[in-house]
């Protein structure tokens, strides 16, 4: 018996897989509200308890950096350790991957993984000529390169308000906000009291993004339209640095709800234009992972396969 985690900013999403037959079979699994918690210990006791199993193992997939089994997480206020995990669940060991590396555990072909949700993660894999090899990274964190002048505007906005200024500044659900927010005091339109209302009530990205997809609100639409074309470009930064000729997927909780914008030329064109490399960059299949328990089965594969 399994027990998978898979634990973003604002979702923490654990399961129970049996393992028969080289298939994982889903037991049971719960959604918990990742800020109404103080760590993950509490979670995780709170669902072994409602669930009456016993797991003998443990892997869980966490947002931030991990190190020695040890992980500062990158939007919660919490310090995560595999020993402590293990000493709750009374089990010799548990595991804890990065976020995107539990995802990346699930799909056997591609080569790289992007996803953006309450932060920007970014993962990858490479053939050694036998096996595969899964790898984590902290690429959302790395500097926002500007391709125009209306994102040197923006660069220079966030730098006043951020110092240094990243990927997930931009692409993450605070990011969509930064970029409205931007829109707004450089007058390049007027706040709507009715989107104003949405987002004091809700989740002020999702209200964004539900607008600018629909066409509502035309402030609200270009910072959709600038997301989009800013995540396709960092889409082919990523491509083009680990050679994804396998494909590239796009994870995490925004890019299912932003799909129709995701298929319209902005995105593709700032994937695609890589100076000399854009052939190899239309080589390239972009693929969007719309199953929210994937990264919760990767975790599990991650549990019992060996690693050498």
């Amino acid at each position: 018996m399994i027990l998978a985690g898979d634990i973003g900013g604002t979702n923490a999403r654990l399961a129970f897989f049996d393992l028969q037959g080289g298939r994982f079979n889903l037991v049971s699994a719960s959604v918990f509200p990742s800020r109404h918690y103080a760590g993950l210990d509490k979670i995780v006791t709170e669902f072994v308890s409602s669930s009456h199993v016993q797991p003998d193992t443990a892997c869980f997939g966490i947002a931030g950096p991990v190190r020695d089994g040890r992980v500062e997480a990158s939007n919660l206020p919490w310090i995560v350790e595999s020993k402590r995990l293990a000493e709750e669940l009374n089990i010799e060991k548990a595991l804890l991957i990065n976020d995107l590396e539990a995802t990346t555990w699930t799909i056997v072909c591609n080569q790289s993984v992007i996803a953006a949700g309450t932060g920007l993660g970014e993962a990858g894999l490479y053939w050694d000529g036998r096996q595969y090899h899964i790898f984590a990274s902290e690429g959302g964190h790395a500097d926002f390169a500007p391709r125009n002048d209306l994102e040197v505007e923006l660069f220079c906005h966030l730098t006043k308000r951020f110092g240094h200024v990243s990927y997930e500044r931009i692409l993450s659900g605070p990011g969509l906000v930064n970029v409205y927010d931007f829109l707004r005091d450089t007058k390049r339109g007027t706040e709507q009291k009715w989107l104003l209302d949405e987002m004091s009530q809700e989740d002020p990205a999702a209200a964004i993004s539900r607008a600018g997809i629909a066409g509502r609100d035309p402030l609200s639409e270009q910072a959709v339209d600038i997301f989009v074309s800013v995540y396709g470009a960092e889409a082919g930064n990523l491509a083009l640095k680990t050679k994804s000729t396998g494909g590239l997927y796009l994870a995490g909780g925004i890019a299912p709800k932003m799909l129709p914008k995701l298929t319209e030329p902005p995105f593709m064109n700032a994937f695609f234009e890589k100076g000399r490399m854009r052939g190899l960059m239309e080589s390239i299949a972009v693929h969007v992972i719309t199953n929210d328990k994937l990264a919760l089965l990767g975790a599990a594969r991650c549990a019992v396969t060996p690693v050498n």
